[in-house]
């Protein structure tokens, strides 16, 4: 389990992360969403032991992530910017990886073909989308216990993000590896992820089983022969609130059982209920809090 405790890193003057405090379960595809500059890539960063935390514990299976070096080559990170050595080639990148990780020869091989990658491959020549699938090769050979892809599907094409999908579940299920990826695209992440947070603020202000969340979210249009406004639906945990002539658009987060009988005793001529997606979810997270999007 990844275990992080009032974690807090500033640059100069600038607060990116404060009092942060998350938890990710073994076996777990943990989905980090947030506006930019939310500092997922410096949480991230903080995790694989990159930087260093100004305050704050990050324990990976009881060992602290930047102190103990045995648990950081059990961590594999793949940045949202990559750099490689001028001239290398995958195979010299091998030889390096060999060198630092436990290496497994066997999932190398498999995952150079399933990538379509050649160990002559001079990696700088390469384009985007071809170095991604070679920082994924490495990540997904080395026996890792912890992912961290920061913008894991940059620059695939859909082909290889299917590919990737089914190696990464594949690892998940044969190892129990745990992942956190960090995506603009929150479509790519409701089709794998099982848990999420949101970052704002520099803290978490919300995560759980992604599932169970949009169960506990969901969208009501309805209308009433007579005017309504916002304030009669002042008794319910209401994220957003439209209104179309009679017809309203509500989001409320509760358990729709419970709200449909709520909404169905105030008598209105229609009611719908409409389920919402990881992306609406984010949005209506942080229209709640006052952001503005």
């Amino acid at each position: 389990m990844l275990k992080i405790e009032h974690l807090y890193k500033s640059f100069g003057e600038k607060e990116v992360l404060k009092d942060l405090n998350l938890e990710v379960n073994e076996g777990s595809i943990f989905g980090l969403v947030g506006i930019n500059g939310a500092g997922k890539s410096t949480l991230l960063r903080l995790i694989s032991g990159v930087y260093q935390s100004d305050s704050g514990t990050i324990r990976f299976n009881e060992k602290d992530t930047y102190e103990d070096e045995t648990i950081r080559n059990e961590i594999s990170f793949v940045s949202d910017s990559q750099y490689y050595p001028i001239g290398c080639t995958v195979e010299s990148l091998k030889l390096l990886y060999e060198s630092i990780y436990d290496f497994d020869e066997e999932n190398y091989q498999k995952y150079l073909e399933l990538f379509e990658l050649k160990p002559k491959m001079s990696v700088n020549n390469l384009s985007k989308g071809m170095k991604r699938r070679v920082s994924l090769l490495f990540a997904l050979s080395t026996h890792p216990k912890l992912i961290l892809l920061d913008e894991a599907y940059d620059g695939l094409e859909p082909l290889a993000r299917l590919r990737f999908k089914k190696a990464l579940t594949e690892l998940i299920e044969d190892e129990q590896v745990s992942v956190i990826i960090s995506s603009h695209n929150l479509k790519e992440l409701e089709d794998i992820c099982d848990s999420f947070g949101i970052l704002e603020d520099g803290r978490i202000i919300s995560y759980g089983d992604l599932l169970e969340s949009k169960d506990l979210i969901n969208k009501y249009q309805i209308a009433f022969k007579e005017e309504k406004t916002k304030d009669d639906f002042k008794d319910f945990d209401l994220l957003h609130y439209e209104q179309e002539g009679r017809v309203l658009k509500l989001v409320i987060r509760g358990k729709q059982e419970e709200i449909t009988e709520q909404l169905k005793a105030m008598q209105p001529v229609l009611l719908d209920v409409l389920q919402v997606n990881f992306e609406e979810l984010f949005i209506y997270e942080l229209e709640s809090r006052g952001e503005k999007i």
